[in-house]
């Protein structure tokens, strides 16, 4: 007879496996501890030098644009730490060679979660939200976990729960501040240690920009670079892509990442359909963004990094099907930022105005209004430019301190 789990059920399952392991690794481990110590007559060696002072936690490859800056940053302080990943192909393993900074792969999936649920360190900083809400538990001998945002954002867009039981977490912006506070109100936490910090991959992408030297082109070039799903631009507009040839302005599509896995056919015909048309999937999305004029996508974060980062116009399509329910967003039953900052950086895209893609394109290019307000959509979210790793490595290093003290 064959039985069938469903994915949640078997995430519970193990859940509850890692937590039933985990206890009598530690019950063992108590039991050791002791023992030993009735057998020395009271006299334990410290066992604090076993612990790691700092680990570095990414999920994955995606991820590295954030840390890569942090690590510098560190190694350039000669700070001792270790950077742990679930991904093998994680470029931080195998693109430089570190003194001070260890990389490790520790599997992928639950096989990472494992090892982080009995690690010992002092701090973890990551970059995954979940902590002690699914597979990945506190480890009792982790002394401080603190949570980095991977993108200028909401706090409200994880799923449920997601940052609630960090102690700490580094902010890009002020009116983060206002959400995480609310969220603890209604869930009676207690308050987190809140530091703005900004944003390490965006500085990185602002260094690159102010460095590049490239020759000018006197056709205009239009980026759709949709996130995926039924939702996604490519598939609530048929045919803009023909729309926007029709403009003879040269069109470039990035699809997500996420499209190649769940909706290849989709991506296949439209690719067979049209050969003459770029579809970028460059692991690096610098080159695209800069020479690109004008973005068109949904509600994909890459709007913020082509609008604030690169200074140039977006147009995106409305936020009407968005469910807040799965959210931390549905607990606080308020407007979220990136949908206030929209309309700041570009115009909407709607059955009204697709018919006429070429003037809504040229209307974005040409209106000087949008810099402005440009300007005011990052200084909301996107503080100390150029500073954020600094102020990362600061605030790590001033907490270890701290912990060494108070042990």
């Amino acid at each position: 007879m064959t039985y069938y789990i469903d994915p949640g059920t078997g995430s519970m399952l193990f859940t509850i496996l890692i937590g039933v392991i985990s206890a009598a690794v530690y019950g063992a481990k108590n039991l050791f501890i002791k023992l030993r110590f009735s057998l020395s007559g009271g006299k334990v060696k410290d066992t604090k030098t076993n612990n790691t002072p700092l680990v570095l936690f990414s999920e994955g490859r995606r991820y590295a644009t954030v840390f890569e800056p942090i690590c510098a940053e560190l190694e350039k302080r000669q700070i001792p730490a270790v950077y742990m990943t679930a991904d093998p192909n994680d470029p931080i393993l195998t693109d430089k060679e570190y003194k001070t900074l260890k990389t490790q792969f520790i599997g992928e999936g639950n096989r990472a979660f494992a090892k982080l649920n009995m690690l010992k360190a002092d701090i973890v900083l990551a970059t995954t939200p979940g902590l002690d809400v699914y597979q990945w538990k506190r480890s009792r001998d982790v002394k401080y976990y603190v949570h980095i945002f991977h993108a200028c954002s909401d706090v409200t867009l994880y799923k449920m729960f997601g940052i609630d039981y960090y102690d700490a977490l580094l902010l890009s912006g002020d009116y983060q501040i206002d959400q995480i506070r609310k969220l603890e109100a209604l869930r009676n936490l207690p308050a987190k240690d809140l530091q703005i910090v900004g944003q390490p991959y965006m500085d990185v992408l602002l260094e690159r920009k102010l460095k590049e030297t490239k020759e000018g082109s006197n056709n205009k070039t239009v980026l759709i670079a949709p996130s995926w799903g039924e939702s996604s631009v490519l598939k609530k507009y048929d045919g803009i892509i023909d729309k926007i040839k029709e403009t003879g302005y040269d069109v470039i599509v990035r699809p997500h990442p996420q499209s190649y896995v769940s909706e290849l056919d989709f991506i296949t015909k439209l690719q067979d359909k049209y050969p003459d048309i770029e579809f970028n999937r460059d692991a690096d999305n610098f080159d695209v963004l800069s020479k690109s004029d004008i973005l068109i996508s949904d509600f994909s974060g890459v709007m913020f990094d082509f609008a604030l980062v690169f200074d140039k116009p977006v147009i995106y399509t409305a936020p009407e099907n968005f469910d807040s329910a799965p959210y931390d967003a549905y607990w606080l039953d308020e407007p979220l930022w990136v949908h206030k900052s929209l309309p700041l950086l570009g115009k909407e895209l709607n059955n009204d105005n697709f018919s006429d893609i070429k003037q809504l394109i040229d209307d974005c290019l040409t209106d000087q209004s949008f810099a402005t307000y440009r300007d005011r959509a990052r200084n909301e979210t996107w503080q100390n430019i150029g500073h954020s790793s600094e102020l990362i490595v600061d605030y790590l290093e001033n907490k270890l301190k701290e912990i060494n003290e108070q042990d």
